[in-house]
Parts: structure tokens; sequence; C-alpha cells
């Protein structure tokens, strides 16, 4: 399969529209209209790109398969330098214009989700129990879309493109590093380092052709909450014998919803949330010991501190009231997704020139977590959504659910409007003093 979609890709690959994207502007007046016309004539490509990687959809860290097509392409489109193996099986490649300038990134990640897909669709995951219900597939297809079109633009680009394809951005495997941040470990963003990262995501409650934005934080930061209660064993007979760490969970859990509720400003965002409970090994037996484990997340690094230590101080109160006692950890699984404002307003004409202006929609940040934020920290950089529902055909169904799809019009559009972004970015710092 592998075979037959580079075939396929390069039957009518760069040759095919490099004297398309270089006519004379008396042709096609401008670069916008030629990068739109060389995406429309890769439409159908691009549907069998994505579909080739719905089909074989790879968990994270496990990319092998995605990341050998990804590479195999840039290869072929004549990237100046593409690196594989980083952060496992990331893929870092650079595309260098014909003229010197400054240097500018896009991220794609490539990896799917434990989800049995439930559509019957000629395209459904042929892996069992794993999906792209995310699209992940997506995006790397439009990495892909834009390297193709700028790769027969590079007698006019001037600067560098340096395109980032990441694995695990789902989460490493327990045990495993991996994601954005081993990608910055080990060397993404340097050699050379970009002055900007942009980067896309499918968004399914919003329609097709429309793109979606924040100005500043855009999605939350994401800490995995790990407590241990401890208490003492003893028969169910006799309660007052031992300490139920089963009641002291009950108490926990109850109390650590007031920390959003009474000692967090109601105008900052957190949301507290226990996803597991784990306690107790007979009917008959008091437990000595409950386990639990949830999230915290936040849009400002302030209550996310705060956040940890009023936790930890509930905790605390609420065991000492019974005579246990806890053990409290965080694990970071995101930082605070922050999109530069400056750069925001540098990109949204570009957004508008492409979409239309009504379809480009300002939205309040999110509480779910994006480890792009990871990037942002060493670079400033620009993380929006590329619609892809379209209520009309049902599609609707929500990010990593069994139902999720997409329109696939949304393929053309996330191609044209990232390598605009791109271009229009380059030209922005060349022009100034």
């Amino acid at each position: 399969m592998i075979k037959i979609m580079a075939a396929v890709w390069a039957g009518i690959s760069l040759f095919s529209f490099t004297g398309l994207l270089l006519q004379p502007s008396s042709a096609v007046p401008t670069r916008e209209q030629r990068i739109a016309q060389a995406a429309e004539s890769m439409r159908e490509r691009l549907v069998g790109q994505r579909r080739d990687f719905h089909m074989h959809p790879e968990l994270s860290n496990r990319e092998e398969r995605t990341s050998r097509v990804v590479a195999e392409r840039l290869k072929a489109l004549k990237f100046d330098e593409v690196k594989t193996g980083v952060a496992r099986h990331g893929v870092v490649a650079l595309l260098k214009g014909k003229h010197p300038g400054p240097i500018v990134a896009v991220r794609a990640d490539m990896d799917a989700l434990p989800i049995q897909e439930v559509r019957d669709v000629a395209y459904k995951s042929q892996t069992p129990g794993v999906m792209h219900a995310c699209g992940h597939d997506v995006h790397t297809t439009v990495g892909l879309g834009v390297a193709e079109i700028l790769s027969g633009m590079r007698e006019e680009i001037h600067g560098t493109i340096k395109f980032i394809f990441q694995p695990a951005e789902e989460g490493p495997p327990a045990g495993e590093e991996g994601g954005a941040k081993l990608m910055v470990k080990e060397g993404a963003l340097e050699n050379p380092r970009p002055l900007a990262i942009f980067g896309l995501h499918t968004k399914p409650d919003v329609e097709v052709g429309q793109i979606a934005f924040q100005s500043g934080p855009s999605m939350a930061s994401s800490d995995k909450i790990l407590i241990t209660l401890r208490g003492k064993k003893t028969h169910g007979a006799y309660p007052h014998e031992g300490i139920d760490a089963i009641v002291v969970a009950a108490e926990s859990i109850m109390a650590l919803q007031t920390v959003r509720s009474r000692r967090i400003d109601p105008t900052e965002p957190l949301v507290v949330s226990v996803g597991i409970i784990q306690g107790g090994n007979r009917f008959n037996i008091i437990a000595d010991e409950v386990k639990l484990e949830g999230t915290m997340r936040a849009l400002n690094e302030d209550v996310r501190q705060r956040g940890q230590l009023l936790i930890r101080e509930t905790l605390a109160g609420v065991t000492a009231a019974h005579g246990a006692s806890f053990e409290l950890k965080f694990e970071e699984n995101a930082a605070l997704t922050y999109n530069e404002p400056k750069l925001v307003e540098e990109t949204l004409p570009t957004l508008r020139r492409i979409v239309g202006e009504a379809n480009v929609i300002a939205r309040r940040p999110q509480m779910g977590a994006e480890d792009f934020a990871y990037y942002q920290r060493v670079v400033p950089g620009f993380y929006f959504f590329l619609g892809t529902g379209n209520k009309a055909k049902g599609i609707t169904a929500a990010w990593h659910t069994p139902e999720f799809d997409v329109d696939e019009e949304s393929l053309v559009v996330g191609t044209k409007v990232m390598s605009n972004v791109l271009l229009d970015y380059l030209d922005r710092q060349r022009a100034k003093p």
C-alpha cells in the first residue's frame, strides 16, 4: 500500500504542476490563485492519502508506517533535509527556498487512538481497536499537501520552511517519553531555529470552509493528579477500629470540587476531575487504601499553581480529620497552549483572504489540552482550528468517539490555508526593517 500511495502521489507530482505554480502573472494573477489551483488539482490524491492513513492508524510512539510514508514522500519532493527517528518516529524536514531569508515551522501530528471504529465506510480502520478519531490523518495529509505545493515554488521562496511531523500527541504509553516535549528535547526546533511555528487541528463543530481561532490562551494546561489515600484495615462489622479509606476518598472527591467553586476566582477557568477510583478487596473488609486519578486544567499559570496548592491543602484537611494519610503527585500532560497575540493579529488577514472574513471565527479558549504548547515555549506560535464538520451530511461526531469523521473538502481548504500562512509569514518578516 505504501508503494501504491507513493506511485499515486508521484504520478501527478511535482513536475505536473510546478509549471502551473510558476506561470507568469498574466496567466495566473496572484500567488494565492496559483496555490488554490494546485491544491484543487491534488484533491483526489489528498483524499486518497488521508484514507490510506485512516485505514492504517498507529498508536502513540508506534507510528512506524506513517512516518515512513511521510519521509519517503518528502524525499521524493527533493527536500533539502529529511531527518527521521526524532522522538522515536518523528520526521523533521527542511525546504529551502532559492533565496535566503527567515525560517518558519509547521507541525502536523500523526498518531491515532485506542478506539474501535463503528462506521461502515470503505476507508474504515483495518486495525482492530485503533482509529484516527481526532483527525491526525487529516493533519498529516495536509502537511504533505503543503510540502508538495511549496516544493514547487522554491524559485520564489525567500527563506526556509521547517516541517515537523510529530508522533505521540495523544500521550506516550506509560513509562515512555514522547510527543512534542520529546521532539523539543531532541532538537526539532534547532539547527535551524524558526522564528515562529504554526499548526492546525480538525474541529468537528466548525463547518468545513471555516477557521476558528483564539488569541492568547487557546487550550488549557493539563496535569494528571495521582492520589493515594491510606487508612487502616479492619472488619466491616467494626469500622470504629479502623480508618475507612473509601469514606476518606468520597469526602476528598467532594471537597476537591470546592477548590474550583469556592477557592478560585470565578472568572478564572479551572477544572478538577476525578476519573479513576480504585480501592478495597473484599465486601466485608474496611479498605485501608484507595487510589484516585484525575486531571486539573487551567488557562493561567498562576491559577494552575494555586490549584495544585489548594488540592494539597484540601487532601491534608480531609485526611487529618479521619486520622488518615495521603500521597499526592502531579504529572504534566500538557502546558498551556498560548497563541502569541501579535502573531495572531498578523496572520488573520491571510486567513480571511483565503476563506472569507465571515468564515474566520473567534472562539473562547478550550479546556482540552494540546502538546503544541511545548513548541510555543521556545518560539511564538499560532495554533488554529480547521473546520471539518458538515451538519447537512451528518458529519458532526466529536473528537475521540468511534463515529468521528471529517468532510474531506477540509483537506483542500487546509492545504490552501497553511500554504498561504507560511509564505505570507516569510514575506512579512522580509519586509520588516
